[in-house]
C-alpha cells in the first residue's frame, strides 16, 4: 500500500522554480535515500511533505488523504537545523515530546539515550553539537509513526558513531514504517537504504530499487552518484 504520493508536484519562489512537476510513491515499510546536491530540490520536498511549505501546483498525499492536521500525527520529522530549547535538560525535552507526541515511547527513547551515553540530567546548551543531533534524532526515533523525514542526522556526529546511530534507526522502525533520510554522507548510509532517489535541479531524475541499481552499474551508490554528478 502506497504511504506517500506526490501527483505534480512543483513549487516556485517568484520565478525560480526548486520542484518542477515531482511524481512519486513510496509504500509502506522502506528505507529511501533522498540523494541530491545542494540547492537540488531535497529540502523544499521534505517540508512541502511536512506541510511546513504550500505547493505552487500539485498535491501530496499520505495515506491517501492531503497533508494536514492528520498527516502530521504520523510523520516524524528530524529538520536539517536543531529547533531545541538549548536551556532545557535532556530530562525536559523527553517531557516535552511525551506531552506533544501520543505515539511517543518515553521508556524505549530514555534506553537509546543511555546506550548511546547521553546523560537525562545533562543541558542541551553544555552538549556539543554532534550530541545534541545525537538527541534530536533519539527523540525522532522514539515516536511509533508510520513516517520518518530525516535531513541530513549524521552531519555533525562524529564517524565512529554514525554505525551505532544507523543500527539505532534500524532496531526502531516499525515493520510497515516506511524512512526517507536526507544527506550527503551517501556512503555511511547506503548499507541501509532499500531505494535510492537522485534529485537535481528540481526533477527526480532516478528513482530505483538500491540493489537493483548497484548490480546494473557494479557500483556503490555512492559512486554512481559521484558519477551522475561528477562530484
Amino acid at each position: 500500500m502506497e504511504l506517500l504520493k506526490c501527483v505534480d508536484l512543483s513549487k516556485s519562489y517568484g520565478d525560480d522554480e526548486a520542484l518542477k512537476d515531482i511524481n512519486l510513491v513510496i509504500p509502506k515499510g522502506r528505507i529511501v535515500g533522498l540523494l541530491g546536491k545542494n540547492g537540488a530540490g531535497k529540502t523544499t520536498l521534505i517540508k512541502l511533505i511536512n506541510d511546513l511549505l504550500t505547493p505552487t501546483k500539485g498535491e501530496i498525499l499520505i495515506n491517501e488523504r492531503p497533508v494536514g492536521v492528520e498527516s502530521k500525527k504520523v510523520i516524524s520529522y528530524l529538520p536539517e537545523r536543531s529547533y531545541m530549547n538549548k536551556s532545557m535538560s535532556v530530562k525536559e525535552a523527553l517531557s516535552m515530546f511525551k506531552e506533544f507526541y501520543e505515539d511517543f515511547d518515553y521508556e524505549k527513547c530514555k534506553k537509546t539515550l543511555k546506550k548511546l551515553d547521553l546523560d537525562m540530567e545533562m543541558k542541551i546548551s553544555k552538549m556539543s553539537k554532534g550530541m545534541q543531533e545525537k538527541l534530536q534524532l533519539i527523540l525522532v526515533m522514539s515516536r511509533r509513526a508510520e513516517l520518518y523525514i530525516l535531513d541530513e542526522p549524521l552531519a555533525g556526529v562524529d564517524p565512529a558513531a554514525r554505525e551505532n546511530i544507523l543500527d539505532m534507526i534500524l532496531t526502531n522502525l516499525g515493520e510497515d514504517a516506511s524512512l526517507i533520510i536526507s544527506t550527503h554522507l551517501i556512503s555511511d548510509i547506503e548499507r541501509i537504504l532499500d531505494d535510492v532517489i537522485f534529485i537535481n535541479e528540481g526533477r527526480i531524475i532516478l528513482y530505483s530499487p538500491a540493489d537493483e541499481l548497484r548490480n546494473r552499474e557494479n557500483a556503490s551508490i555512492d559512486d554512481i552518484f559521484r558519477r551522475m554528478f561528477k562530484c
